[in-house]
């Protein structure tokens, strides 16, 4: 019997993080969960793809646009179930059990945020975000763990630069669990710009997106 899951990993310079990200899926290659590994990439310069390389992933390189990469990858994907993860979140050890269990359902799984830093300001903003997902709208770099024919059945990512794990989620209503697997993600950013700042920042674009402004409007402030 073959491994159900296809993991997809959309990459732009992600050099520094994606070791750890791909080295705690080893644990779901000794388990015997994970039959392929593919990178969607966007035009990274760094070490991003030779590093890939090495870990015997499949690469895919296209535009630079996070739902267009992700587009890509699942298309591509040949396994019954989609493991989607950002370059900068790793899952747990343990996280094989859990996975194992949900995939005797049918219904997308999303991970219980944790930031590898950060102190109070980052527990309290990743105890939000699993709040946030409880009522029905995780966030891509909490990782995403779906059947192929449900992905496919919403209609997959949209083509978009950014909200593109927010507009599937939002397909996916009713159709989403939380699974008892942490996934620990990068906190650079809101270390860099500040825990309030960003996450003002991150709702204030949720409330545009909501208003019906654009993907590539809100992309263009979103980079600023």
């Amino acid at each position: 019997m073959r491994a159900p899951i296809s993991v997809v990993i959309p990459t732009l310079n992600a050099e520094a993080p994606l070791t750890d990200c791909l080295t705690a899926l080893m644990e779901g290659l000794d388990a015997g969960l994970i039959r392929e590994l593919i990178i969607s990439d966007g035009g990274s310069d760094d070490m991003t793809l030779t590093l890939a390389e090495a870990w015997g992933a499949e690469i895919m390189a296209g535009t630079p646009s996070r739902g267009g990469q992700l587009q890509r990858g699942c298309a591509k994907a040949k396994a019954e179930w989609l493991l989607v993860l950002h370059a900068d979140t790793r899952l747990a050890p343990g996280w094989t059990g859990p996975v194992i269990a949900h995939l005797r359902g049918a219904k997308a799984g999303w991970f219980q945020l944790q930031f590898d830093q950060g102190g109070l300001a980052g527990k309290a903003v990743a105890a939000w975000a699993n709040l946030r997902s409880r009522l029905g709208l995780p966030y891509g770099d909490q990782g995403l763990l779906l059947p192929r024919h449900l992905y496919q059945s919403v209609g997959g990512y949209p083509d978009q630069p950014l909200m593109e794990d927010v507009a599937l989620v939002r397909a996916l209503r009713g159709q989403l669990v939380g699974l008892e697997v942490t996934a620990v993600t990068s906190a650079d950013k809101y270390m860099r710009q500040g825990w309030l700042r960003r996450g003002s920042r991150n709702l204030w674009t949720l409330i545009r997106y909501f208003a019906g402004v654009t993907p590539a409007k809100l992309a263009e402030g979103y980079a600023k």
